[in-house]
């Protein structure tokens, strides 16, 4: 009997050392934001769904059909090597490049909100903009790993990755799409000094991509009036300042604890895309200051994690791997910063979603795929060794 329990009992440590492996701490704070993320955006459009389709959940289920596609794309990520999307990087890149070429063909591209930010394909609608996010990432990580001594330590190796950078953030300026363009050269400047560029480098060209910029926005009527209404909302409250105005009154009536979940008046077509971009104003209104607190330490805690997980991947010599956590972390943690910066008043209005809690279905699922690449990461630092996925690919992949 004691020999039957010894031996099931390594049975089942056995089994246990072949069970996948993955960052579970992470998960947890996925699920969370998600499980959030759901009931704020059935709080935040019911009133609207109900008006625009007469059903009050028809935001929610769509929210839910996204999350469910996302699960999916992200169990399929999960089994794909790192080396593979390493040796794919330069061929994404070109698809994402094409994907934004065609959104800004007459008849091919979809407008919405006056940018031409969407494919139609079949009975979906693609948004080339949050596709290039994956591509360029993996892109960079695999560039920095084929010419990494060479872009820290000469300027042409430096000035490679950056002027295709600045392409794509051109397509995106041309349909308009300021926020992700923005969000794009940030994450790839962060992925660049993280790789180990010297600091000193950076500072041209981020003084001339600010003047480029700001002269965008200067020259742009609408762009010029996002930042003065951002500026001082109150002096036009009910024109430019509305958007900023309402999600400044929602958190002021939230105060500690909030009115309660579902008790937003906001929503009750005050505060325009209140379960889009603005989403964090309702969730300041319904659950308080101690509702978004718990959320910007989540966010804090999956940013930290994924430069955790790229310390571990560089440590094993898994320099792709790194790379990618960075970039991960960077575009994540830029994207939150940014939208609870607009919702709080603190940056000028920019359509970015909250990762993992507004409501969209590409941007969902393009961030499904980034968190399955960051636990595929993981899951190498612990269970692969150093290998192929730490090496240079060959040199007809470099661009």
């Amino acid at each position: 009997m004691l020999s039957a329990v010894r031996y099931s009992g390594t049975q089942a440590t056995r089994a246990g050392r072949r069970l996948p492996h993955y960052d579970y701490w992470l998960l947890s704070v996925v699920c969370i934001l998600l499980s959030l993320g759901l009931v704020m955006v059935a709080s935040a459009s019911i009133t609207l769904a109900d008006r625009a389709y007469g059903d009050p959940f028809y935001f929610f289920r769509h929210q839910l059909y996204a999350v469910m596609l996302g699960m999916f794309a992200a169990g399929l990520i999960l089994y794909l090597p790192l080396i593979l999307w390493q040796k794919a990087g330069p061929w994404l890149m070109i698809l994402g490049a094409v994907g934004l070429v065609l959104v800004l063909v007459p008849g091919l591209g979809r407008e919405v909100n006056g940018s031409m930010r969407w494919l139609r394909i079949g009975p979906i609608s693609v948004q080339s903009s949050e596709l290039v996010k994956i591509f360029l990432i993996v892109y960079l990580a695999g560039f920095l790993v084929r010419h990494g001594d060479e872009v820290r330590s000469t300027f042409n190796g430096f000035i490679r990755p950056i002027l295709i950078v600045t392409m794509i953030a051109g397509l995106l300026l041309l349909e308009p799409d300021y926020g992700t363009a923005v969000v794009l050269f940030c994450t790839a400047l962060g992925m660049l000094f993280m790789a180990g560029v010297p600091l000193g480098r950076f500072f041209a060209w981020m003084v001339a991509a600010i003047m480029c910029l700001a002269s965008l926005a200067v020259l742009s009527p609408y762009r010029l009036q996002r930042l003065t209404s951002f500026m001082d909302p109150w002096q036009d409250p009910f024109k430019t300042g509305f958007q900023l105005t309402q999600a400044l009154i929602a958190f002021g009536r939230g105060e500690w604890l909030g009115v309660g979940l579902g008790s937003s008046v906001q929503k009750l077509f005050y505060l325009p895309e209140a379960h889009t971009d603005f989403v964090f104003a309702v969730m300041g209104e319904e659950l308080g200051l101690a509702g978004c607190a718990s959320v910007i330490l989540l966010y804090f805690f999956l940013v930290w994690r994924a430069f955790v997980i790229a310390q571990v991947a560089a440590a094993h010599g898994k320099q792709f791997g790194a790379h990618t956590a960075y970039g991960i972390g960077l575009i994540i943690g830029l994207q939150a910063f940014i939208n609870i910066g607009v919702n709080t008043g603190v940056l000028p209005t920019k359509g970015l979603a909250l990762p993992l809690i507004s409501y969209g279905g590409n941007s969902m699922v393009v961030n499904f795929v980034l968190l399955a690449l960051l636990l595929r990461v993981e899951y190498e630092n612990h269970f692969l060794r150093k290998d192929t996925a730490a090496q240079p690919v060959k040199k007809s992949y470099a661009a």
